[in-house]
């Protein structure tokens, strides 16, 4: 399983295991991440070919706008539906947004998130508080240097070669219409 030296590490990385592969009754254990900066970008449509067989030239015409969009996700374990939204930053209102939608989409049992270590998961004061408001959310943070064990890392790979690739946004509302928003509810 890796050879992260540390007292923290193994404790840490077997909770994760578990987590995964026995979780406890009636929980749902959900992978939480963000993706970004995500620009969205326009391009041309490709050129055609003429009646008379000559290619058309197009003029090169590639923007990429101001409109960054960081991608917030919740992938859950047991079947793999995720709910996906756009902010403007990466910052704890966002990762609020993300916590209380996901409390919304799960209205019954306890929930353990999968997250790595970065600050706007646990250190900021506004998450702290709502989650001291909301105790049936809790954290299970993996240990740093093993990203490998929060499984939307596998979700972000698919999202950025399959929904996200040769694809043209003007804005951040076209990624959140083309990832289709909620589908963690059900």
């Amino acid at each position: 399983m890796g050879r992260e030296c540390g007292p923290a590490v193994r404790p840490k990385r077997s909770r994760i295991i578990e987590l995964y592969t026995d979780p406890p009754p009636g929980s749902t254990v959900v992978c939480v991440d963000e993706l970004g900066p995500v620009s969205p970008r326009s391009l041309p449509q490709a050129p055609g070919w003429s009646p008379d067989g000559h290619r058309i030239k197009a003029p090169l015409e590639y923007s990429r706008g101001p409109d960054k969009a960081w991608v917030f996700d919740a992938l859950r374990i047991k079947d793999g539906k995720s709910l996906t939204f756009t902010s403007r930053s990466r910052n704890s209102k966002g990762y609020i947004k993300l916590l209380q939608k996901i409390e919304r989409a799960i209205p019954r049992g306890l929930i353990y998130l999968i997250a790595d270590n970065l600050r706007i998961h646990k250190s900021a004061v506004v998450v702290r508080e709502w989650l001291t408001e909301h105790p049936r959310i809790e954290h299970a943070f993996i240990p740093k240097g093993a990203p490998w064990l929060n499984m939307i890392e596998v979700w972000w790979r698919l999202l950025r070669r399959q929904a996200l690739a040769g694809i043209d946004f003007a804005d951040s509302y076209e990624i959140d219409y083309v990832r289709g928003g909620s589908l963690l509810a059900s």
